[in-house]
């Protein structure tokens, strides 16, 4: 080989590199999104927002994250509300059946309930795709846990309906921080209001009074102080959501001696966190137009009004020593850890959607 022959052929191998780099950079420049500027940029209705740490160190799949529901309102999906007590459910429950796009029929002045029915529905008859409060009442009992729900709201609809047919239930809550949910029951306790009439049923039956006593006599608790709150060892605040969230069947119910406490705690746990994950969608008090952003991405339905933070509160106003709040943490230990793992799922969850929706645009 000559010694031109050997400078051509580096010649030609730099020429051939450099256009194979010359490639590469353009394609980066064209998908880069300093070149999609004048295309329609996504906006995220949460940007700028400050992003959860979480204290657990846990990914989720996308099989749980992905909440991409077809809610198909005109067939046979229905929205089950699971009302926690003092997680502001009654401000969601009235986002409800007033801010959506297809709103219900709130026109009856004289009653607090609204007629949620699919479009097109003929006057007199029921085709319910709302089961809350401000819609069915409080139909399978005053705030019916998930236990309550799971097996009352079929025949319930069905009665309502006059209808036995097969649905899609899509069950959604609200969670709260656990010690600021706790004070606000208390607070709400102190001034004369309970839940008396909640039914707590469970495998078919209600608790007896010796499984479920009341911590007060007379009609209400009126002024109850905050410690003597925290000592009754039945009071149904404590760790109210995971109890609530749970399949209680699998702990015996109300029947606290079937297993023991520690045991019994675990299995509630793990049963609260396994529904919280296959709930079609979960809101947090404290993150209202993070939960409106993740409602209207779930059913693809638009409210429109914005979620109000809320910033001072009973529960945030109430005079609470630092030992009174180490002991309702304590009392409310697995809510703590429902709250925590449940705030995870969630802001993973809004990456995730943000994410998809800044894909979706770019294609």
């Amino acid at each position: 080989m000559t010694a031109g022959t050997s400078i051509s052929d580096k010649f030609y191998i730099f020429a051939g590199v450099l256009f194979i780099t010359a490639l590469f950079l353009i394609y980066d420049l064209y998908t880069s999104e300093m070149y999609q500027c004048p295309r329609v940029r996504y906006s995220s209705p949460i940007a700028g927002r400050t992003r959860y740490k979480p204290k657990i160190n846990k990914l989720f799949g996308l099989k749980v994250l992905d909440r991409d529901i077809d809610f198909d309102i005109n067939g046979s999906d229905v929205i089950v509300f699971l009302h926690i007590q003092k997680t502001g459910g009654t401000t969601f429950g009235k986002h409800l059946v007033k801010h959506l796009e297809h709103r219900c029929d709130c026109s009856n002045k004289k009653s607090k309930r609204c007629d949620c029915n699919r479009p097109g529905t003929r006057v007199g008859d029921n085709n319910i795709w709302l089961f809350s409060r401000y819609s069915t009442g409080w139909s399978c009992g005053l705030h019916a846990d998930w236990t309550e729900l799971k097996n009352c709201v079929p025949k319930v609809l069905d009665d309502k309906e006059n209808n036995s047919k097969k649905r899609r239930y899509f069950y959604v809550t609200v969670l709260r921080d656990p010690v600021q949910r706790y004070i606000s029951e208390w607070r709400h306790m102190q001034r004369g209001a309970t839940w008396k009439k909640a039914r707590h049923m469970c495998d078919g039956r209600l608790p007896s009074k010796e499984e479920l006593p009341s911590c007060f006599t007379g009609e209400n608790w009126l002024h109850v102080p905050l410690d003597e709150f925290m000592n009754c060892k039945y009071n149904l605040a404590n760790n109210r959501q995971t109890r609530m969230l749970a399949d209680l069947s699998l702990v015996g119910c109300y029947n606290l001696s079937k297993m023991p406490p520690e045991e019994r705690n675990q299995a509630m746990l793990q049963s609260a966190k396994y529904n919280l994950r296959r709930l079609a969608y979960f809101g947090l008090t404290e993150h209202q137009l993070e939960s409106q952003f993740v409602f209207e991405e779930t059913f693809k339905l638009k409210f429109d009004v914005p979620f109000e933070q809320t910033n001072s509160t009973n529960a945030e106003l109430a005079s609470v020593t630092p030992q009174q709040y180490d002991r309702i943490k304590q009392l409310n230990s697995l809510d703590v850890k429902l709250y925590e793992f449940a705030r995870t799922l969630f802001f993973q969850r809004i990456e995730w959607m943000d994410a998809k929706n800044r894909n979706a645009t770019r294609e």
